[in-house]
């Protein structure tokens, strides 16, 4: 049995730039359970349109011979290396706090011990 809403022109005319028509993208619309209104339908089907148009002047731009890539600038490590450094001895993290106890902050119980 035949999709009522199934798109109207075949794969190669879509990826060619074939423009989307207002009724694929109220089928889009109920897939995805969004509820458009007519006119919201056919600002959409004109934007979605100018999308697969601009995919498709970019697929005609890739050529075999360019590899693909992820950015357009070769990426080094940015990171410093790892070095140990002197930090705060307990007693220096501890000084400030209002409560302490065995070398812990010593903060208001809220959760019962049940859990």
């Amino acid at each position: 049995m035949p999709d009522e809403h199934a798109a109207t022109g075949s794969a190669e005319e879509r990826a060619s730039g074939g423009a989307i028509t207002r009724d694929e993208v109220a089928h889009l619309a109920r897939l995805s359970r969004l509820a458009l209104r007519e006119d919201e339908l056919d600002h959409l089907a004109g934007q979605l349109g100018d999308i697969i148009s601009a995919v498709a002047r970019v697929q005609e731009v890739a050529a075999q011979d360019i590899p693909p890539t992820s950015h357009a600038l070769p990426l080094t490590n940015v990171f410093r290396t790892d070095e140990v450094r002197p930090g705060l001895t307990p007693e220096q993290a501890l000084a400030a706090a209002p409560a302490a106890e065995q070398q812990r902050f010593k903060v208001p119980r809220i959760l019962d011990e049940e859990a």
